[in-house]
């Protein structure tokens, strides 16, 4: 389906499509059997220009739209939504925000870097006591001089282990507040989302931990790491934004980070319709193809409406921010319905095979275990539904 695309457009899907197939593919099933994808795969994505779509040249990005970014992303996730989660993460929420909100001397700092795959980054606001409820969050920081010292602890941190930048958000507490304000406004700043703020710190900084998590159900070869920030100490040169600003520039980043995961979710999809439709044509059962069953075509046909419905959610997407319109009522749209497609693709998909699904000698048990978390990152499910529904009444059921 080719709506819209340029040739611009095509060519750098091909782009993706070829090192996918020659660089991913194949590799896919190891990576997810030894937990762990080949670290080298960072360095050929920034040499493709992969983790600096949509950054300006100025800064060693590869410049390009929101579509071109959405075509790579849909490309990794039929690979392997692992790799996807690599540029996602790095790309989308840590080097756009930094070149969204940072400083002159930030961005020549880090971002030439991480475009380029000499260095990535992670972002680190999700903790084992605050996920959906971000506003609230435990990590602290405190004024220390012309320093910061932050202490907490965070979790399931895409590239926590690989990271060579953590965007780190900490409570910071109350701003501006004048001495006689009321008891309950000072502690609505401190514990509310008015009191965080972001900051870039490096992983080599002392009293920084990442520690790797193992055992996952899906996305095994992605290094999901606990981060632990035993006092560490952060220039003030180092806070992104303003002091207090930290929510919404968390906010604003996950915003289009979830078009990104629609996107990869569109990608599982394609390779959930793929494998599908050539398992279909090949296994013989009561004397012919199963694709000559009426019910087998049933399960082909679901997954291929869901795959176009949910590219054009994602394409919505990518064409709002292109036009500066309102879009992150869309992102939510696209990433709750492309993730829960994505289930579906992907247990549709084991259907088909039959028993054969269920080892992983082929891929589609692999997809169905990397779907499933799609539809509880960068925003559950259920918080994507409160988000529609509050565009849609003008009242937060938060």
């Amino acid at each position: 389906m080719d709506l819209s695309l340029t040739e611009e457009h095509q060519a750098i899907r091909a782009l993706a499509a070829d090192f996918v197939d020659r660089d991913v593919i194949p590799h896919a099933t190891a990576w997810d059997r030894a937990e762990s994808v080949d670290r080298g795969i960072v360095k050929r994505l920034g040499d493709l220009g992969f983790l600096g779509m949509t950054i300006p040249e100025e800064y060693g990005g590869s410049a390009g739209d929101h579509l071109s970014y959405c075509l790579v992303m849909e490309e990794l996730g039929r690979g392997d939504t692992a790799v996807r989660g690599i540029v996602s993460v790095s790309l989308g929420l840590v080097t756009k925000p930094l070149l969204a909100y940072g400083t002159e001397e930030q961005k020549r700092a880090w971002i030439p870097k991480l475009v380029a795959g000499d260095a990535l980054g992670c972002f680190g606001l999700t903790e084992p006591g605050n996920g959906s409820d971000a506003g609230h969050l435990k990590t602290k920081a405190v004024r220390d001089g012309d320093d910061w010292i932050l202490s907490g602890t965070k979790i399931f941190i895409t590239n926590g282990t690989w990271a060579d930048l953590a965007l780190i958000f900490a409570r910071t507490g109350a701003k501006n507040l004048p001495e006689d304000a009321p008891e309950n406004e000072t502690q609505a700043q401190n514990n509310g989302p008015r009191g965080i703020t972001a900051f870039l710190v490096p992983t080599t900084s002392p009293g920084f931990q990442a520690r790797e998590i193992k055992g996952k159900l899906g996305l095994r070869g992605q290094a999901t790491a606990e981060l632990v920030l035993d006092d560490v100490r952060v220039p003030a040169a180092n806070v992104l934004g303003d002091v207090g600003q930290g929510f919404k520039i968390a906010m604003s980043t996950l915003d289009k980070g979830r078009m990104s995961v629609a996107a990869g979710c569109v990608g599982l999809m394609q390779a959930c319709l793929d494998a599908s439709v050539g398992y279909a044509k090949q296994r013989d059962q009561f004397g012919k193809p199963i694709a000559h069953y009426q019910l087998v075509q049933e399960m082909l046909a679901d997954i291929s409406v869901d795959l176009d419905a949910g590219r054009m959610l994602v394409w919505r997407v990518a064409d709002l921010i292109e036009r500066g319109q309102p879009y992150a009522t869309a992102a939510s749209t696209a990433k709750l319905f492309c993730s829960e497609a994505a289930v579906r693709a992907a247990n549709n998909a084991i259907q088909v095979f039959g028993g054969y699904g269920y080892i992983d000698e082929y891929p589609v048990g692999k997809y169905l275990r990397d779907a499933r978390v799609l539809t509880l990152y960068e925003g559950t499910s259920q918080i994507q539904k409160l988000l529609i529904g509050r565009a849609l009444t003008g009242v937060n059921a938060f």
